[in-house]
């Protein structure tokens, strides 16, 4: 029995790490072919117009993005992949304040880790993450353990983990304590991949950098790793305003927020948009763990009417 519950309680552990996983879709708006370096690494060896990167542990990446067509230049920038969760970014052109267009990234969606994954679109590269330089060979094994174990007193095992969508389940049905004998059965699927590097400089780990700081003389903890610039945020501020209805609003200015990055002075403008207290509390709290410079975070009290909010903001962040 304690070599049963230790292999159920190993399938779950694997389970639970996997959990911790997220997935990033990256397209072009315009079908430019490109190739996506995460933290130094490549990722895709043949350019497309569309790259999913699968299994990539929760944190915060450098995203660098090489355009096939040199011309256009590369796109630098920084995502975060949460666990558990698919999200999608645009790649696109924009014209900054001084007419000169450039590339950025777009949030565009965010959704649970499907289940079963449909069948990639044509000209889309599914990859599985590579946290190392891949060049030569990638042999990818899965294996399929089935166990199932009775005896005379009716001991059954059934078990069902579901590694791509995140989920599992443990079905145990005992009417005995004898384990009898135990059968297992094991399925091996090995796949050799052959990979060439397409840009010998796009495998260098990019040199150590200082640290950029957006809020000058800050030097304390950081929630997210850049805030949004004056433009971008005037035009999420336009946003919000727009709407008529304050769940709207709040419901617009976090998906903003959650899909971007802001100061403590950000946070409480936004929060000068909603009109009444509840909606400044909540949104209050879900932005913080978006906010740059949290030890500033004191600022946003100033948009608060009633002290008892400031009260249970302090609360919250403390818990």
């Amino acid at each position: 029995m304690k070599k049963i519950l230790l292999f159920i309680f190993t399938i779950l552990s694997i389970s639970a790490a996997n959990a911790q996983k997220g997935n990033l879709i990256l397209f072009s708006q315009e079908g430019e072919r490109f190739f996506v370096v995460m933290n130094g690494i490549q990722q895709n060896q043949k350019s497309e117009t569309n790259v999913a990167i699968r299994n990539m542990p929760q944190g915060q990446y450098i995203v660098k993005i090489i355009f096939e067509d040199k011309s256009l230049g590369v796109l630098n920038d920084k995502i975060s992949v949460f666990p558990n969760v698919e999200r999608t970014f645009n790649i696109k052109k924009k014209v900054d304040n001084t007419g000169v267009a450039r590339y950025v990234t777009r949030w565009v969606s965010e959704n649970p880790i499907p289940q079963v994954y449909d069948e990639p679109a044509e000209g889309t590269s599914v990859i599985v993450y590579q946290a190392a330089p891949v060049d030569g060979s990638v042999t990818q094994t899965t294996s399929t353990t089935t166990t199932t174990s009775g005896s005379p007193d009716g001991v059954n095992i059934n078990m069902n983990v579901g590694m791509g969508g995140m989920g599992g389940g443990v079905n145990i049905n005992t009417s005995g304590m004898d384990m009898g004998s135990t059968t297992t059965t094991t399925t091996t699927r090995t796949t050799t991949t052959s990979t060439t590097s397409t840009n010998g400089d796009v495998y260098e780990q990019p040199a150590p950098q200082e640290r950029v700081v957006y809020v000058p003389g800050y030097n304390g903890p950081i929630g997210c790793p850049m805030p949004m610039n004056p433009t971008d945020f005037a035009g999420a501020k336009a946003s919000i305003s727009s709407k008529s209805f304050e769940e709207t609003k709040l419901q617009i200015a976090k998906q903003i927020v959650g899909a971007n990055c802001c100061t403590a002075n950000q946070v409480k403008e936004i929060m000068r948009l909603f009109n009444f207290e509840a909606s400044k509390l909540d949104f209050a709290k879900f932005a913080y763990k978006y906010t740059y410079d949290q030890k500033n975070y004191y600022k946003v009290n100033d948009a608060f009417e009633f002290e008892s909010s400031i009260s249970e903001l302090t609360t919250f962040i403390g818990q």
